[in-house]
This record gives structure tokens, sequence and C-alpha cells, in this order.
């Protein structure tokens, strides 16, 4: 069995992306980490190369600067990496997530019980979203908690966004690939960065969403979805990880948008029903 890593990067070191300790996260369980590498004003890619790792390949790539539709841009950077694996399975990890070390047994063993299985095209994953610190994640049906990250690589397969795959059944038709859950979990650390960074990657990106950038102030959140963390940390996140003590404090005057409002009635649903009303981009396949 081969595993190819995978993901796509620009500027990251500027954004405030544990990068490297996203890719040195999975390198014990891959034989190679294709990287799509767009131009860069930092140094990123003087970084990659410090990792020392022959596994580690590095694309170099341009961006369509028109494309400014739903982030396609990214689907496209995405899907130049996944297109360069040559690996049985392809393991898509962003740039702020990482596998903590305990999980990589785990995941190895799913990979090799499903490797000749038909029905499964896809291997998931449960979320773990961090907010504000250290010490505190996000728990609501607005934020996924299952994703597939590992697809095979031999399925007729696209990303349309950098979040989740289409299988294609035709040149006309795609769905969800067919997945069963690892047991592992992403942790994700996107939303820890400082407000600085996080405001100059919205800088960076909203126009490929045609949108315009607006402030983010971590603190103008729900209250209400921020639970204390209780877990260990990744060993290889520990010392990028800022410094922090208990849990994030939200505004508690916070003003809750209509989709804050949503999620509280979704939460009183799960609660009662015992269901997941978060997105999934997968089709369950029980094993």
């Amino acid at each position: 069995m081969k595993v190819s890593g995978f993901t796509f990067l620009r500027n990251a070191q500027m954004l405030g992306y544990p990068f490297v300790e996203s890719i040195c996260s999975i390198l014990p369980i891959v034989d190679e980490f294709i990287i799509a590498l767009g131009p860069c004003e930092d140094e990123t890619e003087y970084l990659l190369k410090q990792i020392g790792s022959k596994k580690i390949k590095i694309i170099h790539t341009q961006w369509n600067e028109n494309m400014k539709v739903k982030g396609f841009v990214y689907g496209q950077q995405k899907s130049i990496a996944l297109f360069n694996c040559t690996g049985d399975w392809a393991f898509y990890l962003e740039a702020d997530e990482v596998v903590h070390e305990n999980d990589l047994p785990k995941i190895k063993a799913a990979m090799k019980k499903y490797l000749n299985d038909p029905e499964v095209e896809a291997l998931a994953f449960e979320y773990i979203h961090f907010y504000g610190n250290k010490n505190t994640v996000v728990w609501s049906p607005g934020w996924y908690r299952k994703e597939v990250r590992i697809i095979k690589n031999n399925i007729f397969c696209w990303a349309p966004k950098g979040l989740f795959f289409v299988v294609l059944e035709n040149h006309k038709k795609g769905r969800y690939p067919r997945a069963v859950l690892t047991g592992a979990k992403i942790y994700h650390y996107g939303w820890i960065r400082s407000e600085t960074q996080m405001n100059l990657k919205r800088q960076k990106i909203e126009k490929y969403w045609g949108k315009k950038p607006v402030t983010i102030d971590y603190r103008e959140i729900d209250p209400k979805i921020l639970k204390p963390f209780k877990g260990s940390h990744p060993k290889v996140i520990q010392n990028w990880l800022p410094p922090a003590e208990g849990i994030f404090e939200a505004n508690p005057n916070h003003k809750l948008t209509w989709k804050e409002k949503k999620h509280r009635i979704a939460l009183i649903i799960e609660k009662i029903l015992g269901v997941d009303l978060s997105k999934k981009h997968f089709k369950l396949v029980k094993k």
C-alpha cells in the first residue's frame, strides 16, 4: 500500500498557518507529500525545505486571479496537488489542520482494512475546531463535525472547493464519496492565529469568493457554542500554540446573527432527538 499526502499553500507563513506542523503530523504514515505552492511573498518555501524530508515534493503553480467565484481557485489548486499523487490513498490536510500522533496507527489500519473494499471510497474524520485560544473549542452544527480527508486515488474524483471532494459518475453528474469513519480526529487551529493574521488572510482571499473583506473580531461570537478543551494537543503543534489561560471570553453582549439563532435552535433539536444536524460532504457507509 502506498499513501500520498497532499495540500496547497500560498503565503502560509505570512497568514499564520501552522503548515509545517500540519505536514509533519502525517509524514510518518505517507510515502510522499505533494504540495501545490502558489506565488509567495514570504518564507513559506524556505520553511518547507527546512523540514528536510525527501518525501516532500513541491509543485510551483500559478493562481487564476480572475477566478472570483465561490473560492473555486482553491479547488483548482487542491486538484493540482491531488492529480500529482501516486499513492493508493490520497491524504489531504489543509494548512491549519493537524493529526494527533496517537491516531496515526488507527488511520493506517483503516487504510489497510478498506484498501480493496470497492464500497468504501474515502475515510472521514471527526473535527475539533479551536477558537480564540488553545483551551477553547466550538460545538455547533454551523461548524462541520465530520469530514473526508482521505480518498482512494483510483476513482473519478474532483475537488470543486478546498473543503470537500466530488466523485463524478459521468460528465454530467457528481456525488459525495462513500466513506467510513476512522475514529480519528482532525485538530483545526485556523481560528487561534492572531486577529491581525486572520484579517490579513481575509484581505488576501475574499476576492476569490467575489466578496469584500469584513474585519474579524474574535469576541463577536455566540458564547454558548464555546466549550473548554479537555484533551491533549498533538506534540508537533505544542511549540506553535500561543500561550493562554482558561477558556476564550466572547462578548457577553454579542448580538446574535440570524445564522447563530438558527444554530441555537438546531442545538436544541439535536439534544432532544439525539441527531447531528451539521453539514456532511460524504455518504456514510456502515461497516
